[in-house]
């Protein structure tokens, strides 16, 4: 049977093997940008939006 991996895992070993370090800024910046749009719908807009 196989060994499931994490996504995160699987992804370090994808750097690592591929040689691809450029890609982390580039995940890091997508997840935050989609952890504001997640707050900008939910009861902590108003505080999301004196940041802008």
């Amino acid at each position: 049977m196989a060994q499931k991996q994490s996504i995160i895992s699987e992804f370090t070993a994808f750097l690592k093997a591929n040689k691809k370090w450029w890609l982390i800024p580039l995940v890091l910046a997508m997840i935050a940008l989609i952890g504001l749009v997640y707050l900008g719908g939910t009861a902590a807009a108003p505080f999301v939006y004196t940041l802008f």
